[in-house]
């Protein structure tokens, strides 16, 4: 499992040439308890699948009566999936249904589905743990026409020679900020930066903060920072996003890819930028429990804050909300981290389509006819890169630059020499692991507990659950 793992993760270096050239709840990934669970449905599921055909015929117009169900995990984008299944449907006759989980329940929502006679034939998994669990499910994609339109072999998800999955976007998260205020407070005699690239470092970052929440009735601002929520439509920002910023410098230090067994070098800094999210914030710590993924949007929009943790998929919220693209940027989540003055944004992907083997062959035969007109057709690319605001590593897509301004900023980044985070977290155990962290996280917040078990939890909840995983 381990040489899996490792074989599997991402180049980061790819990722970051690709977007020079991003919440959302999270795909596919094992538990403790999943893993049972899993090997339940498994056995339900019938098993008389088709071998991967290597000659198989993936145009469209060639489509079988077949049909295709969607199991799509990100709510953001659910209404411009299912405008692009109706267009393919009508254009083609091929029935295309799309089902999307509830933020934060991809996960059981699969199970369920998976084991239903008319079951998800194109699902998705976050990355090499998440494929851990449904390889058995995973038809080879290796003779595909969708797999001959990557980009390159660094955004296929292996077994060996078996293509298991591919990423169909690469996305970008870091501190979203508004930029009228933030411009604003910078003509302040009380700022202690006098523009954006001044904040480089976590040491500015909190000085910049502090500042603002000092002075935040003069700003007309609630808070530095947008509420840090912890139910499930928010959480998934601290526990698995934030946490990647410790993992990472610690990978990076020990010059690997992966672990059975973290160490925690850099959990100080992670309480350290934690710390900052929920003291500067618009509001008080004690209530982060009731607070949403929704509320920190609207907080945002609304001016009440000046930072926001989030990615490029949130620029289709903030731009219904009324934000207008001028006033928007991105700073990378610094944690005080050596060398992070030359730190970019995280950029990765957790956004692998499987499609299910144990389907009708016919219905295999339909998906990947779908597929391959959602990366060549101009409907589907047109769809992925401006009104879902994707970067995506299909080669039409070249022709179909994205019109979301944070995916600039990125390429900005890029351009500027800035190191791209790789996204780490898709080698974290276990669901179960996350929602270990995030409890802790929450309890120390709310005065209920206090970092030592936050540390437990990301340091020995690690080895606890990789092995449970993998034995």
């Amino acid at each position: 499992m381990k040489k899996k793992l490792l074989s599997a993760v991402l180049s980061a270096t790819m990722v970051a040439s690709m977007l020079a050239g991003c919440g959302s709840s999270e795909p596919a990934q094992t538990t403790t308890d999943d893993k049972a669970a899993t090997t339940e449905v498994k056995e339900e599921v019938k098993t008389d699948a088709p071998a991967a055909d290597t000659n198989v015929d993936t145009n469209v117009d060639t489509a079988s009566a077949g049909k295709v169900y969607y199991l799509n995990f990100k709510p953001e984008q659910a209404q411009a999936w299912e405008a692009l299944a109706a267009k393919y449907t009508e254009e083609t006759g091929v029935q295309v249904s799309v089902q999307t989980a509830a933020s934060g329940t991809y996960e059981s929502t699969l199970k369920s589905e998976i084991a239903k006679t008319e079951a998800p034939t194109l699902f998705q998994v976050n990355g090499p743990v998440g494929l851990a669990t449904w390889s058995d499910y995973c038809y080879d994609m290796s003779g595909t026409d969708v797999y001959a339109e990557l980009k390159s072999d660094d955004f296929a998800l292996k077994e060996g020679d078996a293509v298991k999955g591919l990423a169909y976007v690469v996305e970008t998260y870091g501190i979203i900020y508004n930029a009228d205020i933030l411009n604003t407070y910078f003509g302040k005699d009380y700022a202690v930066v006098k523009s954006v690239e001044e904040i480089n470092s976590f040491e500015q970052l909190k000085a910049v903060a502090d500042s603002i929440q000092a002075n935040k009735d003069d700003l007309g601002v609630k808070g530095a920072f947008t509420s840090a929520g912890m139910d499930s439509s928010s959480d998934w920002r601290f526990k698995t996003h934030l946490a990647n910023l410790p993992i990472y410098y610690e990978y990076q230090a020990d010059g690997i890819g992966a672990t059975d067994a973290i160490k925690g070098t850099y959990i100080d800094n992670y309480k350290a930028i934690w710390d900052l999210y929920i003291t500067d914030a618009t509001c008080a710590p004690t209530v982060l429990s009731s607070k949403t993924g929704e509320d920190a949007t609207a907080e945002f929009a609304l001016g009440e804050a000046v930072f926001y943790q989030n990615g490029t998929w949130a620029y289709g919220d903030l731009s219904a909300n009324g934000m207008a693209d001028e006033s928007l940027g991105m700073l990378p989540i610094y944690i005080g981290a050596e060398g992070e003055e030359n730190q970019g944004l995280c950029t990765g992907s957790e956004n692998y389509w499987c499609v299910n083997k144990n389907a009708p062959e016919e219905d295999i035969q339909a998906t990947l006819d779908f597929m391959k007109w959602v990366v060549t057709s101009e409907a589907g690319c047109t769809a992925l890169s401006s009104e879902m605001g994707f970067v995506c590593p299909f080669k039409a897509f070249d022709n179909y630059p994205a019109t979301n301004p944070l995916i600039n900023i990125a390429n900005d980044y890029v351009s500027n020499g800035k190191k791209a985070v790789a996204w780490t977290f898709t080698t974290m155990p276990s669901e179960e692991w996350k929602n270990g962290v995030g409890s802790a996280l929450l309890e120390y917040a709310q005065g209920t507990g206090n970092w030592d078990a936050v540390k437990t939890a990301f340091v020995e909840g690690w080895a606890t659950e990789y092995s449970a995983v993998n034995n």
